[in-house]
């Protein structure tokens, strides 16, 4: 951990090294737009990746009204409440015809056939979301649209090396993501409190309190 980087903002290292690795993985060109689904951790972590490569505009999509904020603290330019309009109609007013880059980052059944139905032609999938169960998407839907499908999961050492830096140069702010601190003994308790989007992002576990 570089001098002067408290252990607070390093402990974030490792869920925004996810963020690069999908950002890095997906390709994305300047000329590409990204659509961000689901602004939780992964999410998060992945606007703060693009930012940082400089890509814009980028376009995050999530139903918590805290999230969609957390997203434009982090970088992006343009959020989305899909109970109000679906998230590719925000991605079509500001991408016009260039290319599309989607990054599923919530891991839902049913998610992933919808991201290549609503996927305009050509489009780059990147799958960061975790799904757990068994999920179902139409082949026939990414074969007349041509589309590709990315699936990433962790990073390299070297990513991780590149965050942590990247978080103690300044360049990635991670402080707005830490909501809570809690007890090693409070964890449990914690764990349920982040089921509510609504109210905690990263919650720190401070093991020396007592």
């Amino acid at each position: 951990v570089p001098n002067g980087l408290s252990t607070e903002h390093a402990a974030l290292t490792e869920p925004m090294a996810v963020g690069l690795h999908a950002v890095e993985m997906s390709k994305i060109q300047p000329a590409d737009v990204p659509l961000v689904i689901g602004c939780g951790p992964v999410g998060l972590a992945v606007i703060a990746a693009l930012r940082l490569k400089g890509i814009e505009p980028i376009v995050a999509s999530d139903y918590s009204p805290m999230l969609r904020r957390l997203a434009t603290t982090l970088g992006a330019h343009v959020v989305n409440d899909p109970a109000q309009a679906p998230a590719i109609e925000a991605f079509r007013e500001v991408a016009k015809l260039r290319p599309a880059v989607i990054f599923e980052c919530v891991g839902v059944p049913g998610l992933l056939d919808r991201a290549m139905r609503d996927a305009p032609r050509s489009a780059r999938i990147v799958v960061a979301g975790v799904c757990m169960e068994d999920d179902r998407i139409r082949p026939m839907i990414g074969i007349n649209k041509e589309l590709s499908l990315q699936f990433v999961l962790g990073y390299q050492p070297h990513e991780f090396a590149g965050t942590l830096n990247a978080i103690a140069e300044g360049r990635i702010d991670v402080a707005p993501l830490i909501t809570d601190r809690v007890r090693l003994d409070d964890v449990p308790e914690a764990f349920e409190r982040l089921r509510s989007p609504e109210s905690q992002a990263k919650i720190l576990v401070e093991p020396w309190r007592s």
